[in-house]
């Protein structure tokens, strides 16, 4: 078997293994969905932090424009890379980077536009003593996550340079779940998103990621060849 082919492979039963969870455990609107939201919620049904400064603009204004800017960041090196011999080496791994993480977030925003699910927000009624959930709300527009897509796409770096400098892979990867999480976290208190939008937004991301990288395989083995010994060591 060709490292190629085991990567595939062990990549495939992840996929499939991860999505039988999700699919099991974390169905949309489910009780881990509703369970993990409700500390959010008054007795009502209303979500208190819904227009709270730091989750409102901190997080989803702010903490976006930041990866943003850090993605603009990687295009304006992919174009440089065309001008100055310095950047000459990392033209395919940042032209790559950011054509993958761009389509990563297309995806997830495509995905969403077309989903009959709701925010969570939309899909309470108050009674005289609680709430009551309402289920058959349409084009809610709310599944994936597309704010939490904008850092879970980070960890395309993972791939592009996990056979070449895996420290930095593994920093693109746990960096990249971690902002994902937090800022589809902070989206949960503020009422517009339930953990299993999150969850799949990550797993939505990570099957880009494998399906692209593994058309891709060969040449990043290529790349890897011809780096300096130091970065050689291959990650799994």
């Amino acid at each position: 078997m060709t490292d190629r082919q085991h990567f595939i492979f062990l990549q495939t039963c992840f996929l499939l293994f991860s999505f039988a969870v999700l699919r099991v455990f974390f169905p949309v609107g489910g009780l881990i969905d509703l369970n993990t939201i409700a500390s959010w919620m008054s007795p009502v049904g209303d979500f208190p932090l819904r227009d709270h400064w730091a989750l409102a603009e901190l997080n989803h204004r702010w903490v976006k424009n930041v990866l943003i800017g850090t993605y603009v960041l990687i295009l304006l090196q992919w174009l440089a890379s065309f001008k100055f011999k310095t950047f000459h080496t990392q033209r395919f791994e940042m032209g790559y980077f950011f054509c993958v993480a761009m389509l990563c977030t297309a995806v997830v925003g495509i995905l969403k536009s077309q989903s009959s699910h709701a925010c969570p927000w939309s899909m309470t009624q108050p009674l005289p003593h609680g709430f009551l959930w309402i289920f058959n709300v349409k084009n809610g527009h709310c599944f994936p996550g597309g704010h939490a897509s904008t850092g879970f796409a980070f960890m395309t770096g993972y791939f592009v340079y996990r056979l070449t400098q895996p420290k930095r892979a593994y920093f693109f990867l746990f960096s990249g779940f971690i902002l994902g999480f937090a800022m589809g976290w902070a989206q949960m208190m503020r009422g517009a998103h339930f953990l299993s939008h999150n969850l799949w937004t990550a797993w939505i991301v990570w099957c880009i990621n494998v399906l692209i990288y593994s058309c891709y395989y060969s040449r990043f083995s290529t790349l890897a060849s011809h780096s300096p010994p130091l970065n050689k060591t291959n990650s799994a």
